[in-house]
């Protein structure tokens, strides 16, 4: 045996040896995507109108505050959409409420309009915005996911640009809990209390004379029962509309026990939001501090002496409700509202049936080639065989290695491999077979056989192989577990049929000293 034959055989027995160590034990190594294992699939879509809203509350606050520095006057915008708001100008301070806008918050593109001046978004800030906003609840849930500690989560945006988000949670036992965990914006403000608790919103509505104040809201909070801890009621407070404090200045959050052994949120403060906090609650001693998570108010404690630094949230909470709680004011507030666009839960038995059925398909299919290829190319075939085993052991060998899902459109995508596998040896015997025909040599049929091969069996794998890098760039979930295992096969295929195909044909020659036939049907 010459020096090339042996070093081909020293690098295909290196990867084979590689492969198998990749993948074995297969049950440690190789890891189930949500339909082989079960779990959940949500498809979510970030509500980006929500934190475009926050962004126009505060430029608002902005004007209002440096119009009043500015000596311009006590303004009072109003809201026309999401992405704009009104101003009614005093006489004589249009230009400078526009340097006031131009100077806090470029941004927004002033336009007068029935006499007022109307601030507008601008389009390119609107796109920034909504990207934020979308890469932000993506980092958000993420975090809540490894908090909450689900193995081998998949959280990935979908598409190019777009506002959903792809969640897969394999072998989560606890769905309903998982999903309230995700949805929660948990959007923590502290805000004084102006009026309240009342049964009603008129009765809060009268106490102020039938009018509102501009800078105060209606919010409501639920009444629980103090021993089942069931929400038995709704009550209703009238609290400002700012918030000089929110969840972004915490620094820490966790579960915690009251003074009667409820269960409640302990937090701490950032330096700066410390500061504010104490300035907030020092200025309105006596007066109720509403905690309002998610424009809920979840208690309203009397504000008795200034705080600074740390504090509790209490709100006939449950033990679990308490720990989800913690965990979402940790890992921060969402940017915006989440809804479900698609929900999907997989049991673990079903699960085990795919596995099941998909690998009783690919050995009845693995069969079915086999017997083929002896059929009609007889000795040859086993080559050919040989080649296929070893493909498959690269295939599983390469997820082990990668880190990457097997799905159940990943073992029909191991099944299409290995019958893309098979043609391109099939390609190859054929056109050796037409060299023999023509009256060439077993040796040179060989030869030229693979030269001529060559060609097609590059064109077919990389055209597909171009198709499955799109499937993965732009697919998710199943489909995605579908293009990984067809690029690793592919690959795998191209290196069994030509490279280790041709060693041992290349064997088989080198082993006779004359070959006068080759059976190959």
């Amino acid at each position: 045996m010459n020096k090339s034959l042996l070093w081909r055989g020293i690098l295909i027995l290196g990867v084979t040896v590689l492969m198998w160590l990749a993948f074995w034990p297969p049950k440690e190594k190789i890891k189930l995507g949500l339909d082989l294992r079960g779990g959940i699939h949500l498809v979510l879509r970030v509500k980006v109108e929500d934190a475009i809203r926050s962004e126009r509350d505060k430029a608002i606050e902005r004007l209002v505050a440096e119009a009043q520095t500015q000596s311009v006057g006590a303004l009072q915008p109003q809201p026309i959409s999401a992405t704009a708001f009104s101003v009614t100008v005093p006489a004589g301070m249009r230009d400078k409420i526009v340097a006031i806008g131009e100077q806090e918050f470029s941004e927004w593109q002033p336009q007068s309009q029935d006499g007022q001046l109307v601030f507008r978004l601008k389009e390119d800030e609107h796109r920034r915005l909504a990207d934020l906003a979308v890469n932000q609840a993506l980092q958000t849930i993420d975090n809540r996911i490894n908090a909450y500690g689900v193995a081998e989560p998949l959280i990935q945006r979908q598409g190019l640009g777009g506002d959903r988000i792809v969640v897969q949670l394999p072998g989560v036992d606890d769905p309903e809990r998982i999903k309230k965990l995700l949805k929660s914006t948990a959007f923590l403000e502290f805000r004084i209390v102006e009026g309240g608790p009342s049964a009603t919103p008129e009765e809060l509505t009268a106490a102020f004379n039938g009018q509102l104040p501009p800078n105060v809201e209606i919010l409501d909070g639920p009444i629980k029962d103090d021993v089942s801890g069931k929400i038995i009621g709704t009550q209703y407070y009238a609290v400002q509309k700012t918030a000089k404090v929110t969840g972004r200045d915490l620094k820490n959050a966790r579960p915690g026990l009251g003074q009667f052994n409820d269960p409640i949120v302990e937090f701490t403060f950032t330096h700066d939001g410390g500061q504010r906090f104490g300035e907030l609650t020092g200025a309105n001693v006596g007066k109720g501090l509403a905690i309002v998570l998610d424009h809920r108010v979840v208690s309203a404690p009397r504000i008795d002496s200034r705080i600074t630094d740390q504090g509790i949230i209490r709100g006939q909470f449950t033990q679990e409700e308490v720990e989800d709680l913690s965990t979402v004011l940790r890992t921060g507030a969402l940017p915006a509202g989440i809804e479900t666009l698609e929900e999907r839960t997989v049991g673990p038995s079903l699960g085990a049936d795919s596995i099941r059925d998909g690998i009783r398909a690919g050995v009845v299919g693995a069969a079915l080639v086999v017997l083929m290829m002896v059929i009609v190319y007889h000795l040859s075939g086993v080559n050919a065989i040989v080649a296929l085993v070893l493909n498959v052991l690269i295939i599983f060998g390469g997820l082990a290695y990668f880190g990457a899902t097997l799905t159940l459109p990943g073992i029909a995508g191991v099944v299409l491999t290995m019958g893309m596998a098979v043609d391109a040896n099939v390609l190859i015997f054929e056109r050796i077979r037409e060299e023999l025909r023509a009256g060439r040599t077993p040796r040179t049929s060989i030869v030229e056989g693979f030269n001529r091969a060559f060609a097609s069996v590059i064109d077919t794998h990389m055209t597909t192989l171009i198709s499955a890098l799109f499937l993965f760039q732009f697919g998710t979930g199943p489909v995605r577990g579908f293009a990984v295992t067809l690029m690793i096969g592919l690959t795998a295929s191209l290196f069994t049929a030509v490279f280790v195909s041709r060693w041992l044909f290349d064997v088989e020659l080198s082993l006779r000293k004359q070959v006068d036939e080759l059976s190959i049907g």
